[in-house]
């Protein structure tokens, strides 16, 4: 994972207020209850975050690893309850050390953040860093729902961690990539402090997906339109595709 300055959580008034947008939910059951399943004794959550997801993760008998290229983000997942039971590193993907992993997970988007030839990269890193018949699992949106079409809204006004917040978000439509971006104005009223980001996003079909995960080795397993794993059927009224790969043997 490729980080651009833009797309990261790094500012702490933006860490502090991400566990209020993106709250544990069915994705991270989902994720919790594929790493038990495969019996995962070695699991890297790849663009963590605050590490809400990651710190429920760890277990007795299991190592976990989070990593995130905001420190800011690592700071509020150090500190939260069960931090100490996590290695967290500052980075991409880079940082996942050769066949270490049982498990690897980009949840939250994180594989949409992953831009152009970054993408190919991450997905060999991740290769890599899998034991053999080790697994990736993440979710992607459905370019055919159009859901950017959603995505601006504002300007609101709301109470957060970090105090009273204005914001208004403007998302302008794919490029011939798929990329759309999104600017993020965030008005912290308490303070006067003004935090403008840029995020991209790149929308992948599944045919893409395949594609890319074939050139690094790893074969997808199962394809779901959502979180209770219904099969995802291509329909543009599916707007999730959450997708397990298995590593190749090498």
């Amino acid at each position: 994972m490729t980080a651009d300055p833009t797309l990261t959580y790094d500012h702490p008034r933006l860490a502090a207020i991400y566990d209020l947008d993106n709250p544990d939910g069915a994705d991270h059951d989902f994720f919790r209850a594929l790493a038990d399943a495969h019996d995962a004794r070695a699991v890297t959550d790849l663009g963590c975050g605050t590490g809400i997801l990651t710190v429920t993760l760890a277990r007795a008998g299991r190592t976990v690893v989070g990593i995130d290229p905001a420190q800011a983000m690592l700071d509020q997942a150090v500190a939260r309850p069960g931090g100490d039971g996590v290695e967290w590193r500052l980075g991409t993907s880079e940082r996942i050390a050769p066949r270490s992993a049982d498990l690897v997970l980009m949840t939250g988007n994180v594989a949409m953040h992953i831009l152009a030839e970054a993408w190919p990269r991450a997905l060999a890193d991740v290769a890599r860093g899998l034991r053999p018949g080790g697994r990736l699992a993440f979710e992607s949106r459905n370019p055919g729902a159009e859901a950017w079409r959603g995505w601006t809204d504002g300007p609101a006004e709301r109470d957060t961690p970090a105090g009273r917040l204005r914001e208004w978000t403007t998302t302008a439509p794919p490029d011939p990539a798929g990329i759309i971006t999104m600017a993020c104005h965030n008005e912290f009223l308490d303070t006067g402090e003004v935090v403008d980001v840029e995020q991209r996003l790149q929308f992948r079909s599944l045919e893409q997906l395949s594609a890319d995960l074939d050139r690094a080795g790893l074969a997808v397993a199962h394809v779901w339109r959502d979180w209770a794993r219904t099969p995802f059927t291509g329909a543009a009224s599916e707007p999730l595709m959450v997708v397990e790969a298995v590593a190749a043997p090498r």
